[in-house]
């Protein structure tokens, strides 16, 4: 499985900016796409994800209201649509893909398969 993370950026608090995370290679029946971020000197955090299936869906507290991750199963793209971004919302952001889930898990040793990371840059 192979997952190229694209869309990143420097834009301004209140803006919105769209990532995408095209999946190629061996499909599954069903598994979880799910979308990281890391800050300088701090853990990698599960910020969203979605199951293949697009029933479930899951998201940070930080994020709620602010953030989807809708899905293009035509295209094998997962997106992360971020509105109101504020400064904290800087880090590196990467997609992840389990290899069959039930629901969309929170912690990063589900996912086997990850993106390369994609610079998100919110100024004050």
């Amino acid at each position: 499985v192979q997952l190229q993370a694209s869309g990143g950026g420097l834009v301004q608090a209140g803006a919105s900016l769209r990532l995408s995370c095209a999946r190629s290679g061996r499909t599954f029946t069903n598994y979880a796409v799910g979308w990281f971020r890391q800050a300088p000197g701090k853990e990698r955090e599960f910020v969203a994800g979605i199951l293949s299936s697009g029933v479930s869906t899951r998201y940070a507290d930080s994020v709620k209201g602010r953030f989807t991750t809708p899905s293009d199963n035509a295209k094998n793209t997962v997106y992360l649509q971020m509105d109101s971004l504020k400064p904290e919302d800087t880090a590196v952001y990467y997609c992840a893909a389990t290899r069959g889930s039930i629901g969309v898990p929170l912690i990063r040793t589900y996912y086997p398969d990850w993106g390369q990371g994609t610079q998100v840059t919110v100024s004050s």
